[in-house]
């Protein structure tokens, strides 16, 4: 017999899954992630590079759009050509996708932690839509006969939308939820504008576990901002509401379920409190994810509200943007929508100027076309039922991580103790950060190097070392255990080793942004451009 075959026959068989698991049970991930010393692409730039030749301008095409150049202003012509990076392809290819190795998102990890923002899977099978030719070679400046379809998926998603709100007529032109907010808030000042009271009407009211936009959004408009706290158990305060409404307030703007996770059962009579002053009701649902198919605006009485179809509707987020903030009213309110307006007359579809007491344009064209239909897609994917199921599924999600996470010694859930949450939670680790000096901070950081993340929470910090984590639908159960499993790792770590969490991370790129350099503009700056004029205004020592 052949050594060999005699050497093998006595080996058992390496089992090299064995040190994924201990007692049965998964290990965290071994995770080491790429960190390239990627410079900026101007930084790479080499005269004369090229990665694709541009044909030379036809001599037609140059004599027509020569008299469109002599239209434009004299401080809109360019003195010069842009200057762009030169790079062959394969070097560009190296650059973004080096930087794409750097990255951590819904794709790459279990990212239960960027809460309130709903962060899901967002189905390939619709991204696939959005970037076919016959969607992604539109143009807004076609004429409306060449654009039936789009048009079609655009009202379809606006019928969607006064389904799942209750309400009566729809915009999906905001670019994002905050730009929805702003239009809300125009459209009450319109209201009230148009009956006259515009000028008395001068304060919004609003909570401390609301999105921050809707306050935001209502001082840009000149609002005086009142804000409600929680009681004692993180309920908005009825009383202090019924308080604080009176002839001055123009609306009660309110996120429910709020940013703790806890929703609001006297909603109804907080609506009710703004009406009986003649004060109108906005509904923030960006933290709808839990209420879909289960409860509608309508039924609690508000008059407008908005939905972030790249939270909600499982459309990629992208920063915030491409995005849409579906703005939904009712029909009094309706006239007021931003403008212009899809109108079906039969089987055709076109845009409509809008009304004449329209606050006009918010956002450039139409909207994000090809975000619509991503969730456009989602939505006829799912039925009705299938929406209803999200809801479940997220709320389910969220108390089951929320009854494993509460195991873990130093981390608790303020307000409400004892009760479920809808869709996400806003944990704190103030206890942790008391016995080791271990900030919510730190704890996210070093998580990055187990290849996951999570968000802290607005500011003001109003729960201490506060974390907020909204697993959503989009996660097994082996994923959520896979994140808690991480959680209680990196406690155990701020307990035993504090030091390795207050230097974290240390296995993939994230750096620890020191205080001093964003409180002095004359060290940052937001473009390539901008720091090379304040490395010239200020030397190389910047």
């Amino acid at each position: 017999m052949n050594p060999m075959s005699k050497q093998s026959e006595n080996s058992a068989m390496e089992n090299i899954s064995a040190h994924r698991f201990t007692d049965g049970k998964p290990n965290l991930r071994r995770y080491q992630q790429a960190r390239w010393d990627e410079p900026v692409i101007f930084e790479l730039s080499q005269p004369g590079e090229r990665a694709i030749l541009v044909p030379e301008l036809e001599p037609g095409l140059a004599s027509a759009t020569q008299a469109a150049l002599v239209e434009l202003p004299p401080g809109m012509r360019r003195a010069q050509a842009p200057a762009l990076p030169e790079l062959s392809q394969n070097r560009v290819l190296r650059h973004y996708l080096r930087l794409s190795q750097e990255n951590l998102g819904a794709d790459l990890n279990v990212d239960v932690g960027q809460g309130t923002c709903t962060m899901k899977y967002n189905p390939k099978i619709n991204e696939q839509l959005a970037r076919d030719a016959r969607m992604s070679e539109l143009h807004p400046l076609q004429d409306e006969s060449t654009v039936q379809g789009i048009l079609q998926v655009m009202h379809a998603m606006e019928q969607v939308i006064c389904e799942v709100s209750g309400m009566d007529a729809v915009s999906l032109q905001p670019r994002s939820g905050s730009q929805a907010i702003y239009a809300n808030i125009a459209m009450m000042r319109a209201w009230f504008e148009s009956r006259g009271e515009a000028g008395e009407r001068d304060e919004i009211i609003t909570t401390i576990f609301s999105h921050p936009s809707d306050a935001a959004c209502a001082k840009v408009l000149g609002y005086k901002v009142i804000t409600l706290y929680p009681d004692a158990d993180g309920y908005p305060d009825l009383a202090a509401m019924k308080a604080a409404v009176g002839p001055r307030t123009a609306a009660l703007i309110i996120t429910n379920p709020e940013d703790t996770g806890i929703f609001n059962p006297k909603i109804a009579e907080f609506v009710a409190a703004a009406h009986a002053v003649g004060a109108l009701a906005c509904y923030d649902q960006a933290n709808a994810n839990g209420l879909l198919g289960i409860t509608r605006a309508r039924e609690a009485g508000f008059d407008l509200c908005h939905f972030n179809l790249h939270k909600t509707f499982a459309t990629p987020h992208a920063c915030g943007g491409p995005a849409v903030g579906a703005c939904a009213v009712t029909a009094a309110l309706a006239p007021f929508l931003p403008r212009p307006r899809i109108v079906k007359e039969g089987e055709r579809y076109r845009i409509d100027a809008g009304d004449s007491q329209s606050i006009g344009k918010v956002a450039a064209f139409m909207g994000t076309a090809s975000i619509v239909l991503r969730a456009y897609a989602w939505v006829m994917n799912l039925g009705a039922e299938g929406l209803r199921e999200v809801a479940e599924i997220a709320v389910l999600n969220n108390n089951y991580v929320m009854s494993k996470l509460l195991k873990i010694e130093g981390l608790s859930a303020p307000y409400a103790t004892g009760k479920r949450r809808i869709e996400q939670v806003r944990y704190s680790w103030a206890e942790l950060c008391e016995q080791t000096g271990v900030s919510s901070g730190d704890i996210g950081l070093r998580a990055a190097d187990y290849g996951t993340h999570y968000w802290t929470s607005h500011h003001p910090y109003v729960v201490p070392e506060p974390a907020t984590i909204e697993p959503t639908e989009a996660y097994s159960r082996a994923d959520l255990d896979e994140f808690v499993q991480i959680m209680a790792r990196v406690a155990e770590e701020a307990r035993s080793t504090p030091e390795l969490v207050l230097t974290a991370p240390h296995h993939c790129p994230t750096q620890r942004v020191q205080d001093e350099y964003l409180e002095d503009p004359k060290r940052w700056a937001i473009t390539w451009r901008a720091w090379q004029r304040k490395l010239k205004e200020h030397g190389s020592a910047v």
